[in-house]
């Protein structure tokens, strides 16, 4: 809208007529409102001399979000060098899982903050949220004192994820229970690195062996750029997926969860005869997350389908690395779960709000909207 166009809708009208008269007022609002989005038009009516200066600003925005693309790599080395601090960890874990490590009396011992000490609980008759939840599991796992280790513990967290449980079918759960450990490794250039290796992470899936497939780990690669978009710097937020690969599984005979035989009918053109051919299709699998789409680089442009499911993959990447792999237990427990259901209810009681502000907002932008009786609009006093 031009500036001309805006003082079209306010000719004729004194400034006191104006704020008097608020179903007017909502008129110019509304159109006023329609400017969102169209700085340009505004840009445009302002002197050549502070245009200039605009200009200015956003190169230097450019360089800022440039200068934010190598902050986000030294924050990648940073990752690289503590990933190896926290391996320690992870491999205590791992051996306690898999009932290589038993862990002593003192390291057994857990209170949550805040509350009472397993020796004061244990003068409570009334079981503990805690006590239910760790039955509960107790119970799916079918386990007793006899039993070693955590069984299905990299299983059961995912399971307790809908967007990891939702990837997981029937068939897939056999497999899963051979899983004995999740690894994050980084990859990218440190000091004096002279190799390719490029921005990114590796997801490490480790087996047991088992009956399904002859590897001992599965890997899923994905690799980053931390740069901003040189047709679109603006949108620069930190470090995007760019790519991920898969990794080839060798099925044993007749083993293979990724496919499925189905028949059909087929019709003979010239004899009109039909016969039941067998096809190999694929089958929904959680193993199926080892074999994303091949993009290149060359690529410019991806139909839906395949954006959708880069889309769903680089999510579920960075899921596994942000949030499961540092805190499979919490996900094991359940206790995670509901920290993120917490997360999301706060989020939509602020949508809540919001929207009830834009309802009462639309009534106020409103033309046609005439407050009852008895609210009638305050006038606006001039001071």
């Amino acid at each position: 809208m031009s500036s001309e166009t805006k003082r079209d809708l306010t000719e004729g009208y004194s400034t006191e007529e104006l704020m008097k008269n608020p179903q007017l007022m909502a008129a110019v609002q509304a159109q006023l409102n329609g400017l969102v989005g169209e700085g340009t038009a505004y840009i445009e009516t302002l002197p050549k001399c502070v245009r200039r200066r605009i200009n200015a600003l956003k190169n230097i925005q450019v360089d800022f979000a440039k200068i934010e693309g190598k902050f986000y790599e030294e924050a990648h080395l940073l990752e690289m060098k503590y990933a190896e601090i926290f391996k320690p960890l992870y491999d205590k874990r791992k051996n306690i899982v898999n009932a290589l490590y038993e862990p002593t009396e003192e390291e057994s011992k857990w209170v949550e903050p805040g509350e009472e000490s397993p020796e004061e609980a244990t003068k409570n008759d009334e079981k503990s949220d805690e006590e239910k939840l760790a039955e509960k599991v107790l119970s799916n796992l079918k386990v007793d004192e006899n039993t070693k280790g955590i069984p299905e513990f990299w299983l059961t967290a995912m399971k307790n994820v809908e967007i990891l449980s939702e990837m997981i079918q029937e068939h897939d759960e056999p497999i899963l229970k051979h899983l004995i450990d999740i690894k994050l490794l980084f990859t990218g250039k440190v000091e004096g690195d002279t190799s390719d290796s490029t921005m990114g992470f590796v997801l490490e899936f480790v087996f047991s062996p088992n009956e399904y497939f002859t590897n001992s780990v599965l890997t899923k690669t994905y690799r980053m750029k931390s740069e901003p978009d040189a047709d679109d710097p603006f949108s620069f937020e930190g470090p995007d997926i760019v790519s991920s690969t898969g990794c080839k599984i060798d099925w044993n005979p007749n083993k293979n969860v990724t496919q499925k035989q189905v028949k059909k009918k087929q019709k003979h053109k010239g004899r009109g005869q039909t016969r039941i051919v067998t096809k190999t299709v694929q089958n929904d699998s959680f193993f199926n997350f080892f074999d994303p789409p091949e993009v290149t680089e060359e690529e410019e442009e991806l139909d839906e389908e395949t954006e959708a499911i880069l889309a769903a993959d680089f999510e579920i990447g960075h899921f596994f690395r942000e949030r499961l792999i540092p805190k499979a237990v919490l996900y094991f427990t359940g206790e995670a779960i509901d920290e993120d259901s917490d997360d999301e209810f706060e989020d939509e009681e602020g949508d809540d709000d919001e929207n009830e502000d834009d309802e009462d907002d639309d009534e106020e932008n409103d033309p046609d909207y005439k407050p009852a009786a008895g609210d009638k609009p305050q006038e606006c006093k001039q001071q």
